[in-house]
């Protein structure tokens, strides 16, 4: 037996690392357990080409605890060490990386989430354990090597008994660990970090059933059998090829990520590169409706098949965050913080791979079943109009999958919209109006109206569709988007004729000093209008632009300073060829006179959802006491 001191200038290394990883010490699993992947993978290459002459054979990876004792054993049957390698890769390479790591971040140590970057994998056993061994035997015919560390610089190696290859890892864990002795605790971390490791991991066995033969008598009892419980798929969706895959297997592996999601994904895109950086990946589209408000954190990121974080921002781009599956690759830098992954060049080379896969296969399916495409609009727009606000790579490709449907579920495309409404939406200026409605329930009266002059309307209802025609009116300058209640229908299209009012000027300007002095000058603005007289008597509309910026300014990124909390204004459009108009104009009685314009108003507010509480008590009272 050989004893000896670790060359290590920090003395006593052990409480730093366990200080410094603390908040992250459930990774020394995911560690230990990507160390013997890393064996058993390297022996499988080794053997593949001749350089080893063993039968590699169907290894696995075992996770055992023994509660009573206190430890916890990692096993597997990869290359294993021979004692010199013990004394070069455990004593000298790991603890150099230990040393690296500490002096890096003795200071802040935030970002250690991923520390076998440093070579200190192995190490992060002693966040756990107070004592460590490893009994290990290579596959080169040399004897079997036993290292012993308490903790301290100080180790013991010695010969071992163990006549099978492969490498043994007891942690002797410590006493403000000993949850790690649960049996449910370890389940749940192989759960979340090893679930889809290429080499298969047993904990445990698990009872099967056997199949019931086809001549068994009525009272035959089924058959069990113990066999080891495998946790993980080593062979997962994203690491084979797209024409391996049928659409049930891409389900089933959304169900499998997914367990408690019960509604099926959209459809799928599978990331495939290996140039200029090595990337797979499944990401999923689930039904996102109109809400802004989506769980985000659920697609996870791996490295080579070991789960690193479902924190993707900066990798995926941030419109994307609401979909759901898998990143895997081996070329992001997890050694940094996030704000220098963001940084980093090989990741916004990723993102913008990202980005433009998602983009092509938008357009594929568009191409492909527009039918279907269409069905799932709503279901997924907020996803592609966040990603054409933010994404200027995603907004050019946008153009031929982005569509705008209008309130009779016709839907167009940006193109579409423009040829099919020229003819009859183009006004005197000759720029193009789009009319939309943002709820078809609330603003019926006024798409009604629209469309009885021939005119299609869009029904445009995402949280942040201000923010979109803005920028889409910015790219097209022939093009103007407007609410359909946001003035009168002949306003908002304005065409050559000009209808004749049956009031002078004069009988106007009475008519007007009439309304302003009882409609409350804080919220309406008063405006005469020589409309058909069968046009409605008393029309509310909300003026496009203000309503526009304090949309926006609501939703962030845009508008105008502090208008989100400035209250609403409105027009009142009065018809002053109504013979409601002419009414108010002639009557007398001033109680008469402001007992009809509160009635109108009333009526017109009604129309537009704004008459609540006690006005809509008072007004449903004086209605009924009109009809008594």
């Amino acid at each position: 037996m050989t004893t000896g001191k670790i060359n290590v200038s920090v003395e006593n290394i052990f409480p730093l690392i366990k200080k410094f990883l603390y908040s992250d010490h459930e990774i020394f699993l995911r560690e230990l357990i990507s160390n013997g992947t890393d064996a058993t993978l390297k022996l499988k290459h080794l053997t593949s080409i001749g350089e080893a002459n063993v039968e590699y054979g169907t290894p696995i990876i075992e996770v055992k605890i023994d509660k009573e004792a206190k430890k916890i054993h990692i096993i597997d049957q990869g290359l294993g060490m021979t004692a010199d390698e013990v004394e070069k890769y455990i004593n000298q390479v790991a603890f150099s990386g230990a040393e690296e790591f500490l002096d890096k971040y003795k200071d802040s140590a935030k970002d250690s989430g991923i520390i076998g970057h440093f070579g200190l994998g192995f190490y992060s056993a002693f966040m756990v354990a107070e004592k460590v061994e490893i009994i290990t035997k290579s596959y080169k015919d040399e004897p079997a090597a036993h290292w012993t560390c308490d903790g301290s610089p100080e180790f013991s190696l010695e010969p071992a008994d163990k006549t099978t290859r492969g490498t043994e890892i007891i942690l002797h864990v410590a006493e403000d660990s000993l949850e790690f002795l649960e049996e449910s605790k370890i389940s749940g971390l192989l759960n979340k970090y090893n679930k889809f490791m290429p080499i298969p991991i047993k904990f445990g066995t698990k009872t099967e059933t056997l199949p019931k033969p086809e001549d068994a008598p009525e009272d035959y009892v089924a058959e069990t059998v113990e066999i080891d419980n495998i946790i993980n798929n080593p062979n997962p969706a994203w690491t084979k090829q797209p024409t391996e895959l049928s659409d049930e297997d891409y389900k089933n592996f959304y169900r499998e990520m997914y367990p408690m999601q019960f509604e099926e994904p959209l459809f799928h895109i599978h990331l495939n590169v290996d140039y200029p950086f090595n990337l797979t990946g499944i990401l999923y589209f689930p039904k996102l409706g109109s809400d802004m408000q989506i769980q985000r954190d659920k697609i996870q990121l791996f490295q080579n098949q070991v789960y690193v974080t479902d924190n993707v921002e900066g990798i995926v781009p941030e419109f994307l965050m609401m979909l759901r599956g898998v990143v895997d690759s081996p070329d992001i830098p997890l050694n940094v913080s996030r704000s220098g992954l963001q940084a980093d060049g090989a990741v916004k080379k990723i993102s913008n791979y990202i980005t433009r896969k998602v983009a092509d296969k938008l357009k594929s399916l568009f191409n492909e079943n527009r039918e279907d495409f269409e069905k799932k609009w709503n279901d997924i727009k907020i996803v592609l109009e966040y990603g054409m606000l933010s994404e200027d790579k995603f907004y050019e490709k946008a153009g031929a999958f982005v569509l705008y449907p209008t309130v009779d579920d016709k839907y167009f495309t940006l193109e579409e919209l423009k040829e099919n409404l020229k003819e009859k939406q183009t006004d005197k200026n000759g720029k193009l109006v789009v009319l939309y409605a943002g709820n078809k329930e609330a603003q019926h009266s006024y798409i009604e109206i629209a469309k009885d002059k021939g005119y299609e309307v869009l029904l445009l209802d995402s949280p942040i569709i201000s923010h979109l025609i803005q920028k889409i009116e910015g790219d097209n300058s022939d093009m103007h988007f407007v609410r359909v209640d946001s003035d009168h229908i002949d306003n908002l299209i304005k065409k050559e004729e000009n209808a004749i009012s049956k009031l002078s000027e004069e009988e106007k300007e009475s008519l007007k000093t009439v309304l302003e002095t009882i409609v409350p000058k804080q919220t309406y603005t008063v405006q005469l209008e020589a409309l058909d007289s069968d046009a409605a008597p008393f029309i509310i509309t909300q003026p496009e632009f203000m309503r526009r910026m304090k949309e926006m300014s609501q939703t962030g990124g845009g508008g105008m300073f502090g208008m989100g909390n400035m209250p609403e204004m409105y027009n009142l459009v009065v018809n002053s060829n109504s013979d409601l108009a002419l009414s108010i104009l002639n009557n007398t009685d001033k109680l008469a006179q402001e007992s009809l314009v509160k009635q109108a108003l009333d009526l017109a507010k009604l129309s537009q959802n704004l008459l609540k509480g006690e006005a809509l008590t008072a007004f449903v009272k004086r209605s009924f006491d009109l009809i008594k």
